[in-house]
């Protein structure tokens, strides 16, 4: 089988605030124009220390349609609200699955109890494109808590892989996806190794969420890095050089024509028009700040 080789290792770009509770990295599509499809962004909230508070920090109401956000949590928590009258808190090692799609109003905020004590935080989002067809269906959530999550341990103590989405090894991630996409957590022990394959033509990223890697029999790329491959070859081979944990991802691209407008991921700048209309209009429901 051929190796999937390394295209770029990306350092996180400058950190923006998000609301007043989340400092991210966008890796894509503004911090580097690599074709992801059909993840479309990827915000990287690199471990920083928030200080107690009584007010939990957050992101106030805010619309999406046309596109699914992913909340992977590594550190902190958060608690969130939707239109549709969904809400819930997402701890370490949980993932939310928001199927946006026809359209939802949503906030979020860091959970009260670890608002008030502060702490650790590092997340992740990601935004994963829908087809045309699958637009403008039916909003809806998949939360997966941690001790849910589908898993496969690897030989002789080198760690264990988290599916999220996809299959590993024959094992089935508890997500359900639109097109074909395989999303894990690796979380591998200090010489732990890992092998992974992906059809050639997926595109594919490792971000690096703590200790370091080698790829292939690459130099140590370390947290905090995102790993860009080639669009060709099946097989990339992982060894940690230490304690760590990569988010892998890796996904059939959707080709179809993109464009965006804030937080509508649309095909047309018609579609765009009337997702701005169907808001000012209160199509998307209500939601109290």
């Amino acid at each position: 089988m051929e190796t999937k080789q390394i295209k770029n290792v990306l350092k996180a770009p400058a950190p923006h605030m998000v609301g007043d509770g989340f400092r991210v990295h966008n890796f894509f599509p503004s911090g580097y124009e690599i074709n992801m499809s059909p993840f479309f962004l990827l915000d990287y909230g690199s471990k920083i220390e928030f200080s107690a508070r009584k007010t939990p920090r957050g992101v106030g109401v805010h619309p999406h349609r046309g596109f699914e956000t992913v909340t992977i949590a590594y550190h902190g928590a958060v608690a969130h609200h939707d239109s549709s009258g969904n809400s819930g808190v997402i701890y370490p090692g949980d993932v939310q699955w928001m199927t946006a799609a026809s359209g939802v109003l949503h906030k979020e905020y860091h959970e009260e109890n670890y608002s008030l004590t502060g702490g650790p935080f590092q997340m992740v989002q990601l935004w994963i494109n829908l087809p045309a067809k699958d637009k403008m269906s039916k909003a809806k959530y998949q939360a997966i808590k941690q001790a849910d999550l589908a898993h496969f341990d690897l030989p002789e103590n080198r760690g264990k892989i988290e599916i999220i989405a996809g299959n590993y090894q024959k094992i089935k991630g508890n997500a359900t996806t639109f097109t074909p996409i395989e999303l894990y957590n690796a979380r591998l022990n200090k010489g732990g190794e890992a092998v992974f394959n992906f059809p050639g033509n997926f595109n594919t990223g490792f971000m690096v969420i703590e200790g370091s890697v080698k790829i292939n029999g690459s130099e140590n790329i370390s947290a905090d890095h995102f790993i860009y491959f080639d669009n060709k070859g099946e097989e990339i081979k992982v060894e940690a050089s230490e304690n760590s944990v990569l988010l892998i991802l890796s996904g059939q691209p959707i080709d179809e024509p993109i464009v965006q407008y804030g937080p509508f991921l649309m095909n047309t700048e018609a579609e765009i028009h009337q997702a701005i209309e169907d808001y000012n209009q209160g199509r998307f429901g209500y939601l109290e700040e």
